[in-house]
């Protein structure tokens, strides 16, 4: 599932609304973090079969 520049514009002024505006570079931090982890853990799993 790919997000188009619409839903991008409305979950940011969803995400605005409640975190806040001096928040976000702190949870898009935190989002960025958890998918890096997400990612090379993800790479050093050996597939099962």
């Amino acid at each position: 599932m790919e997000l188009g520049p619409s839903e991008l514009l409305i979950l940011l002024v969803i995400l605005l609304v409640l975190f806040g505006g001096s928040q976000l570079p702190k949870l898009a931090r935190s989002v960025g973090q958890a998918r890096r982890e997400l990612a090379a853990a993800s790479d050093d799993e050996e597939p099962l079969g």
